[in-house]
């Protein structure tokens, strides 16, 4: 069977419409080959949606916005028509659920569904209205979080800006002056560190000779120890021995005649108290001790009587007579001789 080229074309031209009407439904929001549940809800103003903007659900893309219409005055003051679909045949609107429009991201807008969890109440049918609301766009959630931080940032910038000029005031007054007299100051400074500088080194010049001197004293004093170092050897050595022979000396037998000595003194003592001997009786006879204190007074008064009257126990002559002494001459060489004795 031989096909005319007439009936291609018309075949061709047919199909093309189709698909031209199928393609134009699609892009007005409807699934390509229609069937689609249809809901409606109204909005005190559109917040610039526009036909074939997407419906989301939990951020899933489920249906088109068909149309956004301008229905005039109403009663609740919702002004604004929009026509919307779900394509998602597995998605089912309880009642009760919400319908907003707002971003779905920076640049582009779009409807939130937002599905009531109580089901007790039934789904909705296509055809019916759901409750829409406006929700808050990023933009004003931005401007509500900006707002106060721009009021705290103009308040800071203001009194950033007193500090600021505060601080010319201060610097064109008084600051430029304080810096230059401290570089001034501050290069009197470095001048002076410079001079000292040299003065140390002139200084370590000049007392180089002096150093190397010490230090050869130094050396020659080191030498000296060195060579001396077997003579402080035997001195330690000596003094070494010396107290080993002290250590190893008798000294119990030097204190065991300590002992005896003192007991032997002990003894003589203990005698003499109790009046044994010759010191014990010297120490203890009172009638001896007053003998020897009336001898001695006796005495005394024989040394008075010969200073005042010597004739009577010297002999000698006055021109030529004698007069006659009752010692003999032995006995007045003797009283003379103890006369020289007692000291005047």
């Amino acid at each position: 069977m031989k096909i005319s080229k007439e009936l291609i074309t018309g075949l061709i031209t047919v199909f093309a419409i189709v698909f031209l009407v199928a393609g134009v439904n699609f892009l007005k929001g409807h699934s390509f080959f229609g069937g689609d549940d249809i809901y409606y809800a109204y909005f005190p103003n559109s917040g610039q949606l526009a036909p074939a903007s997407s419906v989301t659900l939990n951020g899933v893309a489920v249906g088109k916005v068909l149309s956004v219409e301008y229905e005039g005055l109403n009663n609740d003051s919702k002004k604004v028509k929009v026509s919307f679909n779900i394509q998602d045949s597995k998605v089912k609107i309880p009642r009760g659920s919400i319908i907003e429009i707002g971003s779905l991201d920076l640049f582009s807008k779009g409807m939130l569904l937002t599905l009531n969890t109580d089901l007790s109440n039934g789904y909705h049918k296509s055809g019916d209205t759901l409750i829409g609301e406006m929700a808050s766009d990023m933009m004003a959630q931005v401007k509500s979080y900006a707002d106060p931080i721009s009021q705290k940032l103009q308040v800071m910038m203001n009194s950033i800006d007193k500090m600021v000029n505060g601080i010319s005031a201060f610097w064109d007054s008084t600051a430029t002056s304080e810096i230059e007299g401290s570089l001034k100051e501050v290069k009197i400074a470095i001048k002076r560190f410079g001079n000292a500088a040299v003065e140390i080194e002139t200084m370590v010049l000049t007392e180089k000779i002096k150093l190397s001197r010490i230090l050869s004293n130094v050396e020659t004093i080191t030498s000296n120890l060195k060579r001396s170092n077997d003579a402080v050897k035997k001195i330690v050595g000596n003094v070494e021995q010396v107290t080993n022979d002290l250590v190893t000396s008798d000294f119990k037998g030097t204190i065991a005649n300590a002992k005896e000595t003192l007991k032997t003194i002990n003894d003589v003592l203990s005698s003499a108290k109790s009046g044994e001997g010759t010191l014990g009786k010297l120490l203890g006879d009172e009638k001896l001790y007053n003998e020897l204190v009336k001898t001695n007074l006796d005495l005394q008064n024989l040394v008075n009587d010969i200073e005042i009257h010597p004739e009577r126990y010297i002999h000698f002559s006055v021109m030529g007579s004698k007069t006659k002494s009752p010692f003999t001459n032995n006995e007045e060489k003797r009283l003379k001789d103890f006369l020289d004795t007692i000291p005047q």
